[in-house]
């Protein structure tokens, strides 16, 4: 746990700038579906161009045939219309398929590519992110992304074919008629411009609320036992519906404002029905259906089709400019955790072997964030022999947690230099160096899945045997075969059917199946009794001499045959000594001493 002395908020203010080259970064992730990217937009074209001849063929049809009066034109136009109607109905029905492969490949490579960047983090990457921020990123976010892409690739390429192979064509018709569509199709597209720009920065308002909003919820269920001794269910309740609310009104007042499109589209649409058909009217009666000299009635029919499909693509675009305004803050906000740099990455020549468990801490001081007050850790001197027992003392927020963080790296130092086994942490390679350092953290984190899978973090190719040593080590053997199913017991999330101390037992099993150089216990025998604390330790002193053990404890019995102890106050060295040393050396100490014997004396008095 993070010391009191340098709090680090969690919120999307911390967030990296708006990352750039939002869209580049994004087809990074296409990668097998290129091909499915680029035949869908194929097959769009191919659909779209054919159906903008449909109407030419039917106006011929008309023409020649009907009003020709002659079957064999109708009989060759028909066929022709056919099969272009067959071909069109395939081409869409291979762009539909396409388009589904490839935004639906997309979205599970960014989902991918997000959860393995979010892997390779340090805690100081994470701690710029809300763990619902990241989940919002991996849900909504994507799910808007692959929505548009899918619009993009098929709608997106299909209106813009649509607007001008039809304008062509009904310029090839009539001239003054075709110019109706230059003036119709800019105020649409200035309009639907003027209306992103003011529903974009809603969007935004409304995904950073979804991030509070999954916080919500996340801290609900962790807490829940909390939640429910206390009452305050009521209370839950309705700061998750103020936040819904929030979300109600903010998607109302975006929807509001693009209600304004459709009766933008609708405007234009009838507006140029209209005047198209006085104009192709008036052509008609002043040539009398004589193509040779104006208009006919087949073109007609032909123009007026072509001013449907033109305002169906323009509406076709209005929803496509709708879904990237949505996906465009999303996509910046997915951009924000790939484009994010590790703090903590591997060296260019890495070291690849730790010598051995020793730990020197040279004038190191530590700050969680730059823009923090005050170090965490200051000028921290400390030198730990191999194989040697540390204990750290100390009160609730002298970063205790934070000095043990940075051996594996975790965390890395502001300033001055940490070694293991003599060579900084900084020149290891990190598999490397986090294989020999094995973490017992204040929460203890199991998984969904049985006792053995558990264990096996430590060591996926422990043996039933190693698991059963472990667990006899850390004095979990005999509870965990008092379950019916012993080793192969399922757990539920979190390991919630089981105790906290039995928790704490298979945390300290599974690190000791790592053999590591060295092993921390960060209070990690808090929730045990004093007797299990004392074979626990015991067991270490005698089984895994070698390895270096740092333990971070309240209590003073856990740490008081280490070879060493230091007292830390405030993100600084109080003092250093062994137990009998620190209780003449240590007022600090002293108290801590004496207030424990003293309740520990009272405890037993009560019991008599």
């Amino acid at each position: 746990m993070k010391g009191s002395t340098a709090s680090v908020v969690r919120s999307d203010k911390q967030e990296p700038a708006r990352p750039k080259h939002t869209i580049r970064t994004i087809l990074r992730s296409l990668r097998e579906y290129r091909k499915a990217s680029f035949l869908a937009p194929a097959f769009v074209f191919l659909e779209s161009v054919l159906e903008i001849v449909i109407p030419t063929i039917m106006a011929s049809l008309i023409d020649q045939g009907v009003s020709g009066r002659s079957m064999p034109a109708i009989f060759k136009f028909g066929l022709i219309l056919l099969a272009c109607s067959a071909v069109s109905l395939f081409s869409g029905f291979m762009s539909g398929r396409y388009a589904a492969i490839a935004s639906s490949g997309l979205a599970k490579n960014v989902r991918s590519d997000l959860f393995a960047k979010v892997q390779s983090f340090s805690f100081t990457n994470i701690d710029r992110f809300s763990t619902g921020s990241i989940i919002t990123r991996l849900t909504t976010d994507v799910t808007n992304l692959q929505n548009a892409y899918q619009m993009v690739i098929r709608v997106g390429v299909r209106a813009p074919i649509m607007v001008i192979v039809a304008w062509l064509f009904s310029y090839k018709i009539s001239r003054p008629i075709s110019l109706v569509f230059l003036i119709a199709i800019p105020i649409l597209g200035f309009g639907l411009i003027g209306l992103s720009l003011l529903v974009h920065p809603i969007f935004e308002r409304v995904f950073h609320t979804y991030d509070h909003l999954n916080n919500v919820v996340d801290e609900n269920l962790q807490g829940i036992r909390v939640v429910k001794s206390y009452n305050r269910e009521d209370y839950e309740e309705r700061k998750f519906n103020s936040i819904s609310l929030a979300i109600y009104r903010a998607f109302c007042k975006a929807e509001r404002i693009m209600s304004l499109n459709p009766a933008l589209l609708n405007f234009c649409i009838y507006a140029s029905l209209l005047v198209i058909s006085w104009m192709g009217a008036s052509q008609i009666v002043a040539s009398g259906n004589n193509a040779a000299l104006g208009l006919t009635t087949g073109d007609l029919t032909a123009l007026v089709t072509y001013a449907i499909q033109i305002m169906m693509a323009m509406n076709m675009v209005s929803m496509i400019v709708v879904m990237v305004v949505i996906s465009q803050a999303s996509a910046e906000r997915i951009c924000q955790v790939l484009n994010e740099v590790s703090t903590v990455h591997d060296p260019a020549k890495p070291v690849m072997k730790v010598a051995d468990g020793s730990i020197s801490l040279r004038d190191v001081t530590f700050r969680y964030s730059d823009r923090s007050e005050r170090p965490v850790l200051s000028h921290i001197n400390l030198d730990v022999p191999s194989g040697s027992t540390l204990g750290i003392v100390g009160g609730t927020g002298s970063s205790k947690s934070s000095l043990v963080q940075l051996i594996p790296r975790l965390y890395d130092v502001t300033e001055g230099s940490l070694q293991v086994g003599g060579v900084d942490v900084r020149q290891y390679d990190l598999t490397v160096l986090r294989d020999q350092v094995a973490m017992v953290l204040q929460k203890n984190v199991l998984f969904t899945g049985t006792i053995a899978e558990n264990l096996r973090w430590g060591n996926p190719k422990a043996t039933d045997e190693e698991l059963v040593r472990a667990c006899t080590l850390a004095q979990a053997d005999g509870f965990v075969r008092e379950f019916p199913d012993g080793y192969q017991t399922y757990l539920d999330e979190g390991g919630t059917n089981l105790s906290g101390g039995q928790r704490q037992r298979l945390c300290i099993a599974r690190a000791l199946l790592k053999k590591p150089d060295i092993l921390i216990l960060d209070d990690s025998t808090s929730a045990v009794d004093t007797k299990t604390d004392q074979l626990i330790r015991r067991a270490f002193s005698q089984e895994i001499p070698d390895t270096t053990k740092i333990i971070i404890s309240q209590r003073l019995a856990s740490v008081e045959d280490a070879d060493m102890i230091v007292v830390l106050e405030e993100g600084r060295i109080l003092d250093k000594g062994t137990h009998q040393e620190l209780l003449r050396t240590c007022q600090e100490y002293r108290s801590i001493y004496e207030s424990q014997t003293r309740n520990q004396s009272e405890e037993a008095n009560d019991h008599e």
